[in-house]
């Protein structure tokens, strides 16, 4: 995709655009560094350089000569190429809303997240949910302030949503999750009284050294390019940058190697997202993701379509017994493929199977909603959470740890991002259904560890799109039918059920 510009004013708006995306990447680059690096004591310096960096991003994104390009542009869209209209759209949404907040505001807000991340490592570390009340209290405080200033939505929970996803809103996610809500407690339930009783605990005792070289092989081998990112560790599996600098995380745990290998592969399908957007148009809204769902969609759908799958295994189980041959001596193929798509209630949402994950977001959800409508204190958080656990999971955590303290995002105000999660499961399966029709010889190639057609049609059908197309607009261009549950709850019970029932 080439742009080649004759007007003046959008040649400046891009180099403007460019500028300031240094300068967003270098904040990025801080906050990764602040996850994986920082020493215990120099939270109070990252903070203060957060909201300086923060403050300084902010007055690039506001500056009065984006609007002045923006009118003079917008004065000429006949003379615009299509590529050029979705830049200067999208830049117009994004500098309607930053003029609207103030550099200050900006730069308390990020240090704020920069404490509050602190203390939930701390919080979560001693189960102590007390001790994050205020700084979880600031979060909420600010995410409302902030949808009161924008004035874009009249619900503010629809505003949050919409930073992460934009088009969608709490009505469009509601239906769909009560569809899922409706199909998958029951399936869980069935799938939990089978006879047959896989259990993951098996897999114990696995070398933290030879999971860090499978897990590279693995994720080098479905195309990340290490060249322009890397992998490291860090209290929560995360993937932030760009095309041209990716970094993603990952943890280890002797007794938990397919934590660290589906983390690692979750984070991997981020960064191949990343890495497949047009690097000509870094900066602009057309190397941009379309959003958090599209995102999620990526990853979910090389963790779970791809990572579990049989076609997966056949081509990785040799390497994987090579490097654990002692722990897995005793588990045949058909138990080691049934461990890894082993069905049960975990209280932890990324330890969950691809079945119960959905019913983690839709817990979440819900929390979020009655949160932002006021029905709900954060002091009363911990038993709603539990009791919501109860009905929707079957489970109650046995502490705030496993509980209401185990994710991270709240306390950097990421609200209304734990949808895009669930939104991402539906999308990808969607794509599954669409893509083995379009790559006949798509399982085949996945067995022989040929992850190159796979890879090709994402970056053909997703990626070199950027803002192009919003999510809903996105799906139906690729799968020719709006984005609808019906596909995961398919995917899910054509999986699972011939598994556990035979």
């Amino acid at each position: 995709m080439t742009i080649n510009s004759t007007h003046p004013s959008y040649d400046s708006l891009v180099n403007h655009l460019k500028e300031a995306f240094s300068l967003k990447s270098s904040l990025s680059l801080l906050q990764w560094d602040a996850q994986v690096n920082l020493p215990p004591s120099s939270g109070d310096i990252r903070a203060l350089q957060l909201a300086a960096l923060s403050e300084v991003l902010h007055h690039k994104l506001t500056d009065p000569k984006i609007g002045k390009w923006l009118d003079q542009l917008e004065s000429n869209q006949e003379s615009l190429s299509f590529e050029q209209s979705v830049v200067i759209k999208e830049t117009r949404k994004t500098y309607e809303h930053d003029i609207k907040l103030s550099p200050e505001f900006v730069a308390k807000k990020a240090a704020a997240q920069s404490y509050s991340y602190l203390a939930w490592v701390e919080a979560r570390k001693n189960s102590d949910f007390k001790s994050f009340i205020p700084h979880l209290t600031k979060q909420l405080d600010f995410a409302l302030e902030e949808a009161n200033i924008v004035k874009s939505h009249t619900n503010p929970y629809d505003y949050c949503i919409d930073q992460y996803d934009p088009h969608l809103n709490v009505a469009f996610i509601e239906k769909h999750f009560s569809e899922l809500k409706k199909e998958l407690i029951p399936l869980l339930v069935k799938i939990i009284n089978s006879p047959i009783k896989p259990d993951h605990t098996i897999l114990k005792g696995f070398p933290i050294k030879n999971q860090e070289t499978f897990v590279y092989e693995v994720t080098k081998k479905l195309g990340f390019d290490y060249d322009r990112g890397r992998l490291d560790r860090s209290v929560h599996p995360f993937c932030s940058g760009n095309a041209l600098d990716l970094r993603m995380t990952t943890r280890y745990n002797e007794n938990l190697p397919l934590d660290s290998l589906f983390s690692s592969i979750h984070e991997t399908g981020h960064g191949l997202y990343e890495q497949g957007l047009p690097k000509e148009h870094l900066g602009t809204p057309l190397s941009e993701a379309v959003g958090m769902a599209v995102h999620e969609s990526q990853s979910r759908f090389w963790e779970n379509q791809i990572g579990r799958s049989r076609a997966f295994w056949h081509y990785w189980e040799p390497r994987y017994r090579e490097l654990f041959n002692d722990q897995l001596k005793n588990i045949d193929s058909d138990l080691l493929y049934l461990t890894v798509n082993t069905v049960g209630r975990n209280p932890i949402r990324v330890d969950s199977d691809e079945l119960t994950y959905n019913l983690h977001i839709i817990l979440r959800f819900e929390l979020e909603k009655q949160l932002f409508d006021g029905s709900l204190k954060i002091t009363d958080l911990p038993d709603k959470w539990n009791a919501l656990s109860e009905e929707i999971l079957g489970l109650t955590p046995k502490n705030d740890k496993e509980g209401v303290l185990q994710d991270m995002h709240w306390s950097t105000g990421d609200f209304g991002y734990f949808p895009s999660y669930c939104l991402g499961n539906m999308i990808a399966a969607q794509l599954w259904f669409t893509m083995i029709k379009h790559l006949p010889s798509l399982e085949d190639n996945i067995s022989q560890g040929n992850f190159s057609p796979l890879l090709q049609w994402l970056r053909t059908n997703v990626h070199q799109y950027g803002k192009q197309y919003n999510t809903r607009d996105l799906v139906q261009k690729i799968t020719a039918e709006p984005l609808h549950s019906k596909y995961l709850i398919k995917y899910l019970s054509d999986k699972y059920l011939p598994l556990y029932f035979k």
